[in-house]
């Protein structure tokens, strides 16, 4: 019988050969990139503000162009939202991702542009695939559909043809007709704005099915794929798809769902991708299956610059280039891309596991941590502690958010853990006391502020009902797409919240 990944693999054999580059070539691919970025846009509102056309080096990038956060942007990309053209990006700009990193009630508007599909959206794709298969020749990944999950958009403004939504919306709106064969659900669902209507609509539509992959974020597949062993009557869904072999899985960290995972698909054949694709574009890709860092796409069309978070505060921060960065550092990303985004702060914080080529973990958020008494607590710090507690319990958590108590009745400062597990520990007891350790042994200023629990006293843990976090994020309007839980806060506005649905039922 004909192998048809392994015909089309063979398209994918220049990518593999390019990517090999990164490993020698990093400065002069992202040098390239920032030339055509600045030559692209010169001509732009934006490119002459900031004078692109006499922009001949990065030094001259960085002196000419300021940080920027969304607040910075937004006026423009309103702008541009009511049909302004040759703003950030040369022509008009249909297409608006809502960004969904955060939970609070202010959306950030993405613009994504045609230049920005085709040069980092699809690439991390395409690409995604090629890694694959160059990791898995005997892949049969082409044999049959691919279930892939996404959220739903609207129009913007009610200008014709606009959309505004989830990116992975805009991604399916704009697809090559060519993938619309293999996809799983068509359009109509995959579309669908209420995501319990479309979880089922999927289920039953992919159930009977020669799905070999599946792309989406963790914690919405989950529970479409719950409902298809669900409806087929079983407890392994390598009996309902026996071709499966792949999940493509970005938005929110996997550590938390992988041992669910390997219990729901129970094959040796399964394989498992981390991808970092953001509203504001596609970052990297896992191109080792033994090792969590993930590749720098570095050839698309984003130029990578990065903020020392021990500097973030700071009026003038030392802002490097890729060539500039520290392995083991932790750093605010900034981007400058095809979509018109200029030396942008994404709000996420990487921290680099090698330079040739260049490999890094999301360490955390720029707003998502813990430092209420200078222990800054970085959610890769949290998703460590809590697979230790795991493993040394048999626990499986669900889903989990923390924040700090600033100060009991007893003058007594912690920081409290709501956790939904899926698999409750041996002894919740252990449980805390192991993730307490590790987060000491792993960050030396949290391990200070516990020291003799003069500063911080032990954490506390919340056992979170079933489904509350499913529940408070269907009161926010935020089910399915690429919502997340805030992992980590500063304040208690989120916990408050969860802890009083903690108790309805």
């Amino acid at each position: 019988m004909m192998n048809e990944t392994k015909l089309i693999g063979t398209f994918f054999k220049p990518r593999q050969k390019a990517i090999e580059k990164y490993a020698t070539q990093a400065e002069v691919i992202q040098d390239k990139v920032l030339r055509n970025l600045l030559t692209k846009a010169e001509r732009t509102e934006w490119g002459m503000k900031h004078n692109f056309q006499h922009i001949k080096s990065y030094q001259n990038f960085q002196q000419h162009v300021p940080v920027q956060t969304y607040e910075e942007i937004k006026e423009y990309v309103d702008r541009m939202r009511h049909g302004e053209k040759n703003v950030l990006w040369p022509g008009e700009v249909k297409w608006y991702a809502k960004s969904s990193g955060t939970t609070n009630d202010k959306s950030k508007f993405i613009p994504v542009t045609k230049d920005g599909l085709r040069t980092v959206h699809y690439a991390g794709g395409r690409d995604a695939v090629a890694l694959y298969l160059q990791q898995n020749p005997i892949s049969r990944i082409f044999s049959g559909n691919a279930l892939i999950l996404g959220g739903s958009h609207a129009p913007n403004y009610n200008l014709k043809n606009s959309l505004v939504g989830d990116l992975s919306a805009i991604l399916i709106e704009n697809i090559n007709p060519l993938a619309n064969l293999v996809r799983i659900p068509e359009k109509r669902i995959a579309l669908l704005s209420d995501f319990e209507e479309k979880m089922e609509k999927i289920a039953r539509k992919a159930m009977n099915k020669n799905i070999t992959n599946i792309s989406g974020v963790p914690s919405w597949m989950l529970a479409v794929l719950k409902r298809v062993i669900e409806l087929k009557g079983t407890d392994n869904l390598a009996e309902v798809w026996p071709n499966l072999e792949m999940f493509f899985h970005g938005g929110v960290a996997f550590t938390p769902y992988r041992e669910q995972y390997k219990q729901l698909i129970r094959s040796d054949k399964m394989h498992y991708m981390e991808t970092y694709n953001a509203s504001e574009g596609f970052f990297g890709l896992q191109n080792d299956p033994f090792d969590p860092a993930m590749l720098l796409m570095i050839d698309y069309g984003v130029f990578y610059e990065f903020l020392p978070m021990d500097e973030f505060d700071s009026p003038n921060p030392h802002v490097v280039p890729l060539t500039g960065v520290e392995v083991g550092k932790n750093y605010a990303m900034l981007i400058s891309t095809t979509c018109g985004l200029w030396r942008y702060m994404i709000g996420d914080t990487v921290k680099f596991t090698s330079k040739d080529p260049y490999k890094f973990i999301i360490s955390g958020r720029t707003k998502h941590f813990i430092n209420a008494f200078g222990e800054e607590l970085m959610v890769d710090n949290a998703e460590q502690g809590l697979a230790r507690a795991c493993n040394a319990t048999g626990a499986q958590v669900s889903e989990y958010s923390a924040a700090p108590v600033f100060m009991d009745t007893d003058a007594k400062c912690r920081h409290q853990w709501l956790i939904e597990f899926a698999v409750m520990p041996d002894s919740l007891e252990k449980f805390s006391k192991v993730l307490d350790a590790t987060l000491q042994e792993i960050n030396s200023d949290y391990e200070a502020k516990r020291h003799k629990d003069i500063t911080l006293q032990s954490l506390e843990i919340v056992v979170a009902r079933p489904n509350l976090f499913h529940d408070w994020l269907k009161d926010k309007g935020k089910l399915g797409g690429q919502h997340k839980v805030p992992r980590l806060s500063n304040s208690r506005d989120y916990i408050e919240e969860m802890l009083s649905l903690n108790h309805r039922l």
